[in-house]
């Protein structure tokens, strides 16, 4: 049972706001702005989607950069609300074309009507774009925008071209947000894709669509490899943990050629949702370095690197590490020739940013972007500086690319008539959710450490040098500025092997 519903701008600004019930004050929009822009609890910077204040529980999303609010005093589950709050957005945008906050405010009157129509005194009826055409019949004034292959941004599927005729294309998104984990030396703790196949029509005549996909596709972790790196174009199973579909998707011929057939219903729907947890090469590497050159001074290292095609371009990077609370300067040192990249010291939450907005990054001969900052400090660090910096996370958006190589083979229209045929459009996008580098490595002066002989042939492979080596055991001498945190794991001859 929802008791209020807003949209506010990223100013505060209440651009639409229905009251259901009239059991929560008239001032919650801005009690809730104010409480989401100086959130100070719980030592967290940012607010939760889900708080209490005062007996009435708020719930809200952030769609395009506009937040979208539900309030109530009864208990009700969050994971329903939050749904129903992405999904009020999704009917939105079907029937304005653009989300923003000035397409809002032209599209008014046809917005709170979709708002009674979707929720009636706090109850849900129905989120369903198809359904809601029977009860809306207003208009939108719709933007014109330059139009983009491959992403139905720009359209309503009730207004209509120019000349009263449609254009027939159909729009297919394969957008996988990816969870990895790695450690100080590199190795990936944990991995994990959420994908979904989004579909959005303006097909005439409600056709039956037929979307083939691969025909190695397996789904259920037990049926395949699980270890193992495989890469974008190389050979071997896609294995899915596991998957759902929409329920207008028919999966008679699944099992035998992966093909799903379905009838679109108007708007953006997703046609099928999948988990993966099966290893796979990751778009980027990080290694973060740390080395203390004084007693109030100390010297950070990043280093980012492709590991996809050269002909693949990379989005809005950003790669941000917390710094210890008692940091006061920080001098950026960028690679020479440098372009397009920008950095950052948020002195508020002792946090280093690096962005760069839009860069080419090359696979071939092992390319990396590097940084150096230099830290200034205010006290004389008494505790380990790895422990009191990072974890160093990253995000990124990749066009044309999925690390899970999951395809779309073909997309079928079945039309009556062909005089004019429909425009197919297919994109694959790759997104960081939680790409994160756990531990940072110190920097230490020359050392040495005694390796067990069972080793010392995989370490004179792997280091690729002369390794001293004693009768009665063996040493390997590091070098300065070797990171001790690569060698942790060397006494486990299996991991060594692995490396």
């Amino acid at each position: 049972m929802i008791s209020q519903f807003f949209v506010l701008s990223q100013r505060g600004d209440n651009i639409v706001f229905r009251d259901y019930r009239g059991d929560v004050q008239k001032g919650s929009a801005e009690i809730f702005f104010r409480k989401v822009k100086f959130w100070k609890e719980d030592g967290q910077e940012e607010a939760p989607p889900v708080f209490n204040v005062d007996g009435v529980n708020y719930f809200h999303v952030k769609v395009v950069g506009l937040l979208f609010v539900a309030t109530t005093r009864i208990n009700i589950s969050p994971s329903f609300a939050l749904e129903l709050l992405q999904r009020i957005g999704r009917v939105i945008k079907d029937y304005i074309g653009v989300l923003n906050e000035d397409s809002l405010r032209k599209n008014f009157v046809l917005v709170y009507e979709l708002l009674d129509e979707v929720i009636d005194f706090g109850y849900v009826q129905t989120t369903s774009t198809e359904l809601l055409k029977s009860y809306v019949f207003n208009e939108p004034i719709v933007q014109r925008a330059k139009r983009m292959p491959g992403i139905a941004v720009t359209k309503s599927v009730v207004a209509t071209e120019p000349g009263g005729r449609n254009r027939e294309e159909i729009f297919v998104d394969i957008i996988e947000k990816i969870s990895i984990t790695f450690s100080s030396s590199g190795y990936i703790l944990t991995s994990e894709i959420d994908g979904t196949i989004q579909m959005k029509s303006y097909l005439t005549g409600n056709p039956e669509i037929r979307l083939a996909l691969n025909d190695d596709l397996v789904i259920g972790r037990g049926q395949g490899p699980i270890y193992g790196y495989r890469s974008s174009s190389g050979s071997g199973s896609v294995i899915l943990d596991d998957c759902n579909f929409h329920e207008s998707v028919r999966l008679d011929s699944f099992d035998m050629d992966r093909t799903l057939t379905l009838i679109p219903p108007d708007g953006e729907f997703p046609v099928m949702n999948y988990r993966m947890t099966q290893e796979f090469r990751p778009p980027f590497r990080i290694n973060a370095l740390i080395e203390e050159t004084g007693s109030l001074k100390a010297e950070v290292i990043l280093k980012i690197r492709a590991e996809f095609a050269s002909n693949v371009n990379a989005n809005t990077v950003k790669v941000q590490m917390p710094l210890p609370k008692y940091t006061t300067r920080v001098n950026f040192d960028l690679e020479p020739g440098a372009v397009g990249q920008t950095t950052d010291f948020k002195d508020a939450n002792k946090k280093l940013e690096w962005s760069l907005k839009k860069a080419i990054f090359l696979i071939a001969g092992g390319s990396e972007h590097t940084l150096r900052a230099k830290l200034t400090f205010s006290q004389e660090s008494h505790g380990n500086i790895t422990k009191e910096s990072g974890p160093v996370s990253m995000t990124f958006t990749i066009p044309m690319h999925n690390v899970s190589r999951l395809q779309v083979k073909y997309l079928q229209i079945a039309k009556k008539s062909r005089a004019t045929e429909p425009y197919r459009w297919v994109r694959y996008v790759t997104q960081a959710n939680s790409y994160v580098a756990r531990e940072i490595r110190l920097w230490l002066d020359e050392c040495s450490y005694s390796v067990p002989p069972a080793v010392i042939s995989n370490l004179h492979v792997k280091l690729g040098c002369v390794i001293p080596i004693d009768l009665v055991f063996c040493r390997v001498e590091f070098p300065k500025h070797w990171a001790v945190g690569r060698w942790r794991l060397w006494w486990n001859t299996a991991q060594l092997a692995n490396y």
